[in-house]
């Protein structure tokens, strides 16, 4: 049937005779003309079909995403359309043929369009065939056609793993699927292929990739979903270096085909740092504005609250808002105050530095000599604006952190043409659990402790650092992962170190704990979420834009209307019965 793509004529094509499939993305009843915009994947171009033609009747009745059937001459137009890549010329109908006519659509397809995204996501078929989401998906496939290449010429090898695995302790909720055959036990869907792919290592792969799906039951926002893809990544006889080499060069491979850029050498920075020079470990550093230790301006203060907080071991930092003083009204500093108040910071304090003069929420409370340590300490130059946020430094930090975002946003600091790669490394090994009254592991329970932290596993928790690392682009986590453990002896310490008791750790993982035994090589390796960097890469901030069957951010399809209940035949075949609430 089709052999044609409508996109790929021009002007050199004049005097053609082609057979076009499509659908009908506008039609213009014009003095007798009936103009129709063909649209196929490739792009549209405009049919005419004049009143002599025996087909005029069957193109006067089309309705707009009717799919039909054209032959006819390419022709050049009169009135030429610059913005499409066939504007030059026109196909003059011979033959018409309407194959499936449309009912009325519920919405305009086109990018800009005014439907609210619930009824695009219900009819999400219709929101596919827009311009922007349909290159989003060619994107996709291009990056992963490109990763595949890559991978493979680097002598990975792509290798799936099971999708119905056993229930996991660690990490986020896991999806559940009920075993017909052994009434009261589950299946869990994979939240990553972690411990599958460590046991390729140990099966002697060496070096392993997959397209993997994986599975998480979190709480949703615009960047995640319930179900996702990662581009995973392992290799054996390799340090943090090898696998950083192998990233770092996929990525480069990538934004050079993708957006003909050559990426800059990637920057590394300890979590420690990031966490107080930025307030995050997922900075975007396209811009500068870094959070400020002001604490040592204040060892003498007689500001009460400032007194308080530092002999109570708190902290102050400051953040520096530069030549925008002006531009910022009480009124304005009132919604930055309730933003910092989301993270638990009791109040935002601020300083404008105007005519050599420092005015603001507390300047009649600082002594003269802690008003020239600020502007010497922070560089304070005419029309900047000082944010100084006191408390615990795990209110500090992300409070200031946050503010630092919502700034850059607000007055157009961020560079968009940039693309600022960001290794944080020597993430904390564990992380203390309030609702569980524990230390978990903060990466996940296979990640290596840095070796020079060996000893601290069970003896000081807190300040135990690990081999994990994560990569940043433009304040997105775009991946995660870790040196692994490769010998029985340190998994154990860790299981212990995280109150896992022995016998729960073989009833977990009895298995991948025996393979230990067998020889092990040390390996390492990532996982890449392949939508984030999709979704950086076409511009957008909505990581729907870049699935083709989304869910909500209340993880439902509104298309298929998922999750749906389902017959009491299953749910008696799989023993359950469903609780009332």
């Amino acid at each position: 049937m089709k052999k044609y793509n409508n996109g790929e004529f021009n002007i050199k094509n004049v005097g053609e005779t082609v057979e076009l499939y499509g659908w009908v993305q506008k039609k213009r009843d014009l003095g007798g003309l009936v103009f129709i915009d063909l649209r196929d994947r490739s792009g549209i171009i405009q049919l005419i079909v004049r009143p002599e033609n025996k087909y005029y009747d069957v193109a006067t009745s089309l309705k707009t995403e009717s799919v039909i059937r054209a032959v006819g001459t390419i022709n050049e137009r009169e009135n030429k359309n610059p913005k499409l890549p066939t504007g030059e010329i026109e196909v003059i109908v011979d033959e018409l043929e309407l194959i499936n006519q449309s009912i009325d659509i519920p919405f305009e397809i086109s990018d800009n369009t005014t439907a609210l995204e619930d009824t695009r996501l219900k009819y999400r078929f219709l929101d596919l065939r827009r311009e922007s989401l349909k290159n989003n998906l060619i994107l996709r496939h291009k990056v992963t056609m490109i990763t595949r290449n890559y991978l493979s010429e680097n002598g990975f090898v792509e290798v799936e793993t099971p999708i119905l695995c056993v229930p996991t302790p660690e990490g986020a909720r896991d999806y559940l699927v009920p075993s017909r055959i052994y009434h009261g036990h589950f299946y869990a869907l994979p939240q990553s292929p972690q411990i599958f792919k460590q046991l390729l290592m140990i099966g002697g792969m060496e070096k392993y990739f997959q397209i993997a799906r994986c599975f998480r039951d979190e709480d949703l926002r615009a960047d995640r979903q319930p179900e996702f893809t990662q581009i995973d990544i392992e290799q054996s006889f390799s340090s943090e270096e090898d696998i950083w080499a192998t990233t770092e060069g996929l990525m480069k491979k990538i934004f050079k085909e993708i957006k003909n850029v050559d990426l800059e050498p990637f920057v590394r920075i300890p979590y420690d740092d990031c966490i107080n020079r930025y307030g995050s470990d997922k900075p975007d550093t396209r811009y500068e504005m870094e959070l400020q230790d002001i604490t040592e301006v204040f060892d003498n203060t007689d500001f009460e609250i400032f007194k308080n907080i530092v002999s109570d071991g708190g902290i102050i930092n400051a953040l520096v808002l530069k030549n925008h003083a002006e531009d910022l009204s009480r009124k304005d500093i009132d919604k930055l105050t309730d933003l910092v108040k989301v993270y638990k910071a009791k109040a935002l304090s601020f300083l404008k530095y105007t005519d050599n003069e420092l005015s603001g929420s507390i300047a009649k409370v600082l002594k003269e000599e802690e008003k020239k340590d600020l502007i010497s300490k922070l560089n304070l130059e005419n029309n900047d604006i000082v944010f100084i946020v006191a408390d615990k430094k795990k209110v500090v930090k992300p409070s200031l952190g946050a503010l630092r975002i919502k700034l850059a946003k607000d007055f157009n600091l961020i560079d968009e043409s940039k693309y600022n790669f960001l290794w944080v490394t020597d993430f904390p090994m564990f992380e203390y659990s309030e609702e569980e009254q524990r230390y978990v592991a903060a990466h996940h329970p296979f990640t290596s402790p840095r070796v020079e932290d060996m000893d601290k596993l069970l003896t000081d928790k807190e300040h135990c650092y690990s081999r994990a690392y994560d990569l940043v682009l433009n304040g997105y986590e775009l991946l995660s992962g870790s040196v692994r453990i490769h010998d029985s002896e340190t998994q154990a310490k860790v299981f212990e170190a995280i109150d896992m008791t022995e016998e729960e750790a073989r009833a977990k993982f009895g298995f991948f704990i025996d393979a230990f035994k067998y020889g092990a090589p040390p390996h390492c390796g990532v996982g890449i979420g392949l939508e984030r960097l999709i979704m950086i890469l076409a511009g957008t901030d909505n990581i729907r834009d870049v699935v083709a069957f989304p869910k909500t951010a209340s993880a439902q399809d509104l298309m298929n209307e998922a999750p749906g209940v389902v017959a009491q035949k299953q749910l008696d075949d799989l023993g359950l019965l469903i609780k009332e609430k």
